[in-house]
Order: C-alpha cells, then sequence, then structure tokens
C-alpha cells in the first residue's frame, strides 16, 4: 500500500476512569415540567485556595529534575489542584510536594509514561474525575498530558498507530425509525411535551437544545431519535438521565424511567425488524466506537499557547487546554450547539473569554514580535461580509489587536501594528478571483512575523496573497481587549458556521508545519475493521476505512485499505468489486461511491503491516439512531469466488426538451460587483466610513440578481446613491481629485472654471476612467461627451443669483462623475 499516512499519526488510548478521592454532596433535583420533588439544599463550599505556591526548597538536583518543576510541578502544585493533598505529610504519593522538588520528582517518576504521556496514572485519575479542577474531566485529562509531554520535551511526531481487531458479529436485525413521526407522537412525544416542553423547545423562556419537547413534532422527532434506543428501550439516554442522572424528574426518578421505557417499548412494538437480505456477501459488522481510535499526534504544536478542540460536547463552556495558564476558558453565548466528534456550530452566537485570560495572548505575543491561528472551520455560507468575525482579539468593532474574518468567498486578516491603524486596516484579503472560502471544511492559518507580514494558508497552502503593508512590531496591542469566536465582542459583525479547533502559536507555522497539521486532519476518528476473513479465505483479513463524525447528522467513510493482523498470512490474489456501506441492517440508500470499486489484492502491492489501498475517495452516511448505536457493515458484488453482481436499473427516459425562452446575452452586475466596480473606477476603498455606510443601507435596494429583465427603477435608484456618495468621496480627497483629474484647477468659481479651462481635464477622466475605453461594447464616445457637455453647460448657468464659488465647482464635477458612475456602462456586464 502507497504510504498514505494513515500509520503515521497518534492516536489516544481510552481513557482508564479511576477516583480514590471520595467527595461528599447532595443532589439538587429539579423538574422542567411539572410535578414537584423534595429538594435536599446543598451547602455553598468553601473557597478554594488559588494563590500561588512559593517554593524555597533544595534547587533542581538535575536539568530534567528542573524540566519537571517548570513543565509538570508549577502547574499541580496549587492548593487547587493536587497540592491540596498530595504533599508531604498528607496523602501518598507525595508528587505535589512543596519541600523538596527533587522528591516530588521521584514520587512523580512513577505516575507518568514520558513516551505515551496519554497513558499515564495522573492522566488517568484526572480523566476519572479526580480532582479535576474544571467542569470537564476530559479538558482536565487533555492539559494533563500536555504538561507530562512539555516535561518529556516530545514534540507531537508521528506514531504508527496499532490496529486492534474487533470482536466479529454479524449484522444483527434491527428496528430502525420509521420515516414518519406519527408512531412517535402516539407513543413518547406525550410524554416529552408534558414534562420537558419548559425547557426543551425553541420556544422556551430559557431554550435548552435539544429540542424534543418542540411543538413542531417533526422537530421534536428528529431531536429525539439519538435518544431512543429501540432494541433495548431501557439503554436509552432519555430514560439513563433520569434513572442514572436524577435529571428533571417530575415526581419518583425510578418510576419516572419506567414511564419513558413502556413509552419507548410501545413504539418499538410497532416497528418491524429490519433482517438482512440474505443474498448479500456481507462482511462482519461494528459500532463507531468498537474501531480503534485513530486522533491526534503529528501535529506541530511547539509554540503553542492556546488551544479549543470542543471536546466537552456539553454546557457553556469551551475549554483552553493548551496547557499554558492562564487558561481563556470561552463563555458560549448565543445560537450555538454542540458537534458530535468535537465542535461547535454558531448562528448568531459568541464564544468569549474573559479580558484578564484573554492577557495571556498580548504577553506571549508581543514578547516574541510573531504569531500563528490555526483553525478548522465550516462557513455556513459565502455571502457573510463585515468581514463576519470567526476569530477576534478585540475591544469593539473598531479597535481590534487581529480578527480573521470572512467577506464573501474571501478570508481577511485585520491586525494592529505600527503600520496600520486601530482597527488593523488596510486588512489582508484573499483574492476575489480565486475563491478560496467555500462552504466546507477547511484548515486555515494566519500567519504574521516582521519579516514576511501577514500571510493566509488555506487547507495546507499559501494562496501568494501578498500583504501590501510593510510589517512593523506590536507594540501598540492593547491588553484590555477580550479574545472572541463567531462575533465581535461586543455581539457585532456575527460569523456562522462551524468551528471544529482553534490553536494560537507565538511563532508562525512555516509552510512545512502547516501542511502537517492540515494532514492530520481534525476531530474523532476511528479505523472501522470489517472482517471479511470467511469471505476471503485469508486469516485476520480486514476491510479497514477512516471514519468520524462528520457533523451531528452523518458519518464520513473514507480512504479503504486491505490489511491482515496476521504477519505470517499468504496473501494470494483476491478480487474485490462493489463494495458498499450497510447500516442498521440494510444497505444506505445515498453515499455509495465504493460501488464502482473494482481492484485485486496481491503481493506485489501489499505492503505487511501496512496493507493495499483500495481507494483514496471518501463518502457521507446519514446518521441514524446516533454514533452509539448505529452498525455498520459492508456488502460486496465480489469478494474471491464469492459473487453477487447487481444489475443496475435502466434508467427512466429523459423527458422531453422544451425550447426555453432565449437568455439574453447582456446582464446586470448584483450588488457586490457593483460595489467593488464603483471602488475599481473611482479609486475609493469599498472601507471608506461614508462609502461603507451607504453601501450597508443600500445593499438590500441594490440588484441581487444578474438577469436583465430583472432589473427595477428601484435598483436604479440605489445605484444612483451610492454613485453620488463615491463620487462625493473622491472628490472630497485632495490627493485622489488631484489624480484622477489631474491638471483642473478645483478653486475656480464654477461662474468661470468651465469656460477658463478646457473640459476635457474632466471629460476625459470620466471617459477612460469610468466609461472605459477599446471595449466591444460600450457608449460611443461622442455621444456621452455631447451629455456631459449639456449637463455642464446647464449646472454651471449662474443666472438667477445662484451662488457659483469654488464648492459649486466640485458639485458640478461631482454631478458629472456620478452621471457617469451610474450609468449602464458601469451596471450592464
Amino acid at each position: 500500500m502507497a504510504n498514505n499516512g494513515l500509520f503515521s499519526r497518534f492516536f489516544h488510548r481510552p481513557y482508564i476512569l479511576s477516583c480514590t478521592a471520595v467527595v461528599f454532596s447532595t443532589l439538587l433535583l429539579s423538574a422542567c415540567g411539572g410535578g414537584t420533588t423534595q429538594v435536599v439544599q446543598t451547602p455553598m463550599p468553601a473557597p478554594v485556595d488559588t494563590s500561588p505556591i512559593t517554593y524555597s526548597g533544595p534547587v533542581a538536583a538535575t536539568a530534567d529534575v528542573q524540566q519537571f518543576k517548570l513543565a509538570l510541578w508549577d502547574n499541580i502544585s496549587g492548593k487547587e489542584r493536587c497540592g491540596a493533598c498530595h504533599v508531604q505529610d498528607q496523602q501518598s504519593p507525595y508528587f505535589a510536594r512543596n519541600d523538596d522538588v527533587n522528591l516530588a520528582y521521584s514520587a512523580a517518576n512513577n505516575l507518568v509514561n514520558l513516551r505515551s504521556a496519554q497513558d499515564s496514572s495522573l492522566v488517568a485519575k484526572v480523566a476519572g474525575g479526580h480532582n479535576c479542577w474544571l467542569a470537564s474531566a476530559s479538558a482536565c485529562a487533555d492539559i494533563m498530558t500536555t504538561w507530562i509531554n512539555n516535561w518529556a520535551q516530545i514534540e507531537n511526531t508521528a506514531n504508527k498507530i496499532q490496529l486492534e481487531a474487533p470482536m466479529a458479529k454479524e449484522p444483527g436485525a434491527n428496528k430502525n425509525f420509521p420515516a414518519d413521526s406519527r408512531l412517535f407522537n402516539e407513543t413518547v412525544y406525550p410524554v416529552l411535551e408534558t414534562y420537558c416542553a419548559n425547557c426543551h423547545t425553541n420556544s422556551a423562556s430559557i431554550p435548552i437544545s435539544p429540542y424534543f419537547a418542540s411543538s413542531d413534532i417533526d422537530e421534536a422527532y428528529e431531536a429525539a431519535k439519538a435518544r431512543i434506543e429501540l432494541d433495548t428501550p431501557a439503554n436509552s439516554r432519555f430514560v439513563g438521565r433520569l434513572r442514572d442522572e436524577f435529571h428533571n424528574c417530575w415526581s419518583d426518578c425510578a418510576s419516572n424511567a419506567d414511564a419513558l421505557i413502556t413509552a419507548i417499548q410501545a413504539m418499538a412494538d410497532g416497528i418491524d425488524v429490519t433482517q438482512l437480505d440474505a443474498s448479500l456477501i456481507n462482511s462482519k459488522a461494528l459500532s463507531l466506537f468498537e474501531g480503534t481510535l485513530a486522533t491526534g499526534g503529528g501535529r506541530f504544536e511547539k509554540d503553542l499557547i492556546a488551544k479549543w478542540e470542543f471536546k466537552t460536547g456539553s454546557g457553556s463552556t469551551a475549554f483552553d487546554t493548551s496547557g499554558v495558564e492562564p487558561a481563556i476558558n470561552l463563555n458560549l453565548s448565543g445560537g450555538f450547539s454542540w458537534i458530535n466528534g468535537w465542535g461547535i456550530q454558531l448562528v448568531n452566537a459568541k464564544a468569549q473569554g474573559s479580558t484578564s485570560s484573554s492577557k495571556k495572548l498580548h504577553d506571549l505575543i508581543t514578547a516574541t514580535g510573531e504569531f500563528a491561528i490555526e483553525t478548522w472551520l465550516v462557513p455556513a455560507n459565502v455571502t457573510q461580509e463585515g468581514p463576519a468575525r470567526i476569530v477576534s482579539y478585540s475591544g469593539g468593532t473598531d479597535k481590534r489587536n487581529f480578527t480573521l474574518g470572512q467577506t464573501l468567498y474571501n478570508y481577511n486578516a485585520l491586525l494592529r501594528t505600527g503600520n496600520t491603524d486601530s482597527n488593523g486596516q488596510p486588512a489582508l484579503s484573499t483574492a476575489d478571483a480565486d475563491e478560496v472560502l467555500q462552504a466546507s471544511l477547511q484548515h486555515v492559518v494566519l500567519n504574521y512575523d516582521p519579516i514576511n507580514g501577514r500571510q493566509l494558508f488555506v487547507n495546507g497552502v499559501f494562496t501568494q496573497d501578498s500583504d501590501s503593508i510593510e510589517a512593523s512590531d506590536l507594540s501598540a496591542w492593547n491588553d484590555s481587549y477580550a479574545f472572541a469566536l463567531g462575533s465581535e465582542v461586543s455581539g457585532d459583525f456575527p460569523w456562522a458556521g462551524s468551528i471544529r479547533m482553534v490553536a494560537i502559536h507565538n511563532r508562525v507555522l512555516s509552510a512545512e508545519q502547516v501542511s502537517q497539521n492540515f494532514d492530520v486532519g481534525i476531530g474523532q476518528k476511528f479505523f472501522l475493521l470489517f472482517d471479511i476473513s470467511e469471505l476471503s479465505g485469508i486469516n485476520q483479513s480486514y476491510i479497514v476505512l477512516e471514519t468520524s463524525l462528520y457533523d451531528s447528522y452523518s458519518y464520513l467513510f473514507s480512504e479503504p485499505f486491505f490489511i491482515s493482523l496476521d504477519e505470517n498470512a499468504d496473501i494470494s490474489t483476491l478480487a474485490l468489486k462493489g463494495m458498499r456501506i450497510g447500516i442498521n441492517g440494510r444497505e444506505a440508500n445515498v453515499g455509495q461511491v465504493f460501488k464502482n470499486l473494482d481492484v485485486r489484492v496481491n503481493s506485489n502491492e501489499y505492503v505487511a503491516g501496512e496493507g493495499q489501498a483500495l481507494s483514496r475517495l471518501g463518502t457521507i452516511i446519514p446518521l441514524e439512531k446516533g454514533a452509539e448505536q448505529d452498525e455498520f457493515f459492508l456488502t460486496f458484488e465480489v469478494v474471491g469466488e464469492q459473487s453477487n453482481v447487481r444489475i443496475e436499473a435502466l434508467p427512466s427516459a429523459p423527458a422531453t426538451s422544451v425550447d426555453l425562452v432565449p437568455q439574453a446575452q447582456i446582464g446586470m452586475r448584483d450588488f457586490a460587483e457593483i460595489n467593488a466596480s464603483m471602488a475599481a473606477t473611482t479609486g475609493v476603498s469599498t472601507n471608506n466610513s461614508s462609502v461603507k455606510a451607504a453601501y450597508e443601507q443600500l445593499k438590500q435596494q441594490l440588484p441581487s440578481v444578474t438577469q436583465l429583465d430583472s432589473f427595477l427603477a428601484s435598483n436604479q435608484m440605489a445605484v444612483t446613491q451610492l454613485a453620488i456618495k463615491y463620487c462625493d468621496q473622491l472628490l472630497e480627497s485632495s490627493s485622489l481629485r488631484g489624480t484622477f483629474f489631474s491638471g483642473f484647477d478645483f478653486n475656480q468659481a464654477a461662474s468661470s472654471a468651465f469656460i477658463n479651462q478646457d473640459r476635457a481635464l474632466i471629460f476625459t477622466p470620466i471617459m477612460q476612467g469610468i466609461i472605459g475605453q477599446n471595449i466591444g461594447n460600450q457608449p460611443d464616445t461622442n455621444a456621452v461627451i455631447s451629455e456631459l457637455d449639456a449637463l455642464t453647460d446647464k449646472l454651471s448657468d449662474c443666472s438667477g443669483g445662484k451662488v457659483c464659488d469654488a464648492n459649486y465647482t466640485k458639485t458640478i464635477v461631482k454631478a458629472l462623475c456620478a452621471s457617469a458612475l451610474g450609468s449602464a456602462a458601469l451596471t450592464v456586464q
């Protein structure tokens, strides 16, 4: 198999959960729905001493002890962490003792695995909730892993993934959710509507997602599916929340759980079992979490100072797991939701850190004078403007240290330096024609250093957009700003989309490091090993697909390869043809890109320990019951000597074509094109405050489509008003005015300016700069000049006591400019 990087990545083994500390607490039970319950008051906990430990014991005996102190001990020795217990004369082991760091080092060595930090006992303890200092045990485990890696001074180089054979099982008979919500409406929904509608609806006073009690039955049904287990109702998430977690019981939790089991069982009884088609040639089956975890590792993070991976999956806090203090934990507000497989989705939402913790970015970045912002994201669309704020460290709509934003198909980088203003302008933007920003999963890196200035990378590739502003230092940065994702700190300029990961480095990433981090990918991924040993005749043979939750509604299957876990297996020629993905007892009805697979596994292409690649394609399969319950398998048309060749049905005869009304060969520029064209022809920037305000006001009235027959009188009025604003700013700027209308004296009064001076000094720039020259289809030059001449005569007629001073001279030229700029010469294309 060609080296496709599948075996050159780290992977995290599942954390071993354990806990040695016993914390006595009481549960406060409350119900969102009807009914009452006894409430037990929980006493307020005593305040925790978070003051840092001042070490005054013996100095570190070796360089490794000193590295242990700096990387791990300094972070865990506080009284709010391990230093509360694991110190001398208290709870063994004494790895956080503060009297002698050398003795603490000796104790810690027995609790860490410096070659595989994630397998350390310290990580397992906090992963189990033992003295985790955050609301998320997984976040504590990630941070502890980082600190141990920092002690070991291990960079995230690639490790070989050890594929683990899952337990072989046949695809089972499954009960699948009906397409319509009728049965749900008759059984489970009445219980949810009665007792959960005060919270789990979008119309609640404090809406709590998911909305499985929504008044819209279809919305409720979709939200409830992942929380209902049809094959074993008692294992449903709804039941567990009541029975095991005592969440919002409306009376007695056990009886409430039983009521839900009864309702789910009634729904399940009304659904026929889906039996696997006996004619299929199928592999063994497994679920997502029975695969080999293939996430993490291989990333370059040597200079990481902040990182958000959004692993928590619930709550309103996104934890900074970089391990660099202080952690910038982000408070989520507005229309946000968590994405399965790690990530957050934002719609008019914001994730913001405190100004005090955000100061870390100021201090650590200004110290080096360079940085990199790295993110995996999915823009919701390509129509967002503002620019819409994706990642921002700012103090308001016009004050910032840096911002990564979106304008239509472009990424924008705003950065405050000695050569830009307080708003980070002028911005660096990707080229309009490249349209690098797409509404798909993208890896985006913004680099800045004093030599190269701002650079943008998308999907591992430099965009080739050069920074026109000379690089400078970052001494103008303000340390009182706040870090935010998804909007300005004020809530303005919101960005819609999904963010899967954000990392801040206080050094730039080289092109090789950007490519390396892109290749590693993002999210929680698994290698699913589909057993085909009985079909192939090759011992311990598998088809392996890299699989992940693409979003909250689908799975991504990609890059299948064949492998035998038996090192001594005889890899003879094996035909594989027509592979399809099955889910819950039947083949998926969409996403079958591997059905055209037609390959032969053979000893020449097979690499021991790595296998043989079958395809570089990937596909999306809809999520049905949820990641915990969905069961996958593969089917084949041909495997070795076995075959079940499919005959595709002939497609329906195409409908008789109908002659359409001929389309015009010309069209109109849309609102964005008109704005950009006016800026290009006049030289006035689209970011000019007066122009920008007028554009935002008129944008809805400007043409939104390019069909000529859709152009209305109201569109022309908006075009004219915008043209007037551009020409006004052109004439009010002495530098722009002098460049555009070179040689014309604007200090002369209007009564004489157009008599004493050659009008060609006005007409020629308009013709060359706005109307255009040497174009296949354009207005007749003489006719346009004749119109401009007549308009000038009319406007410069100073009879009747009209004030015709030098200011009026500029007004006349503004009118001449706007008459050309707002004409069909610019709007028609």
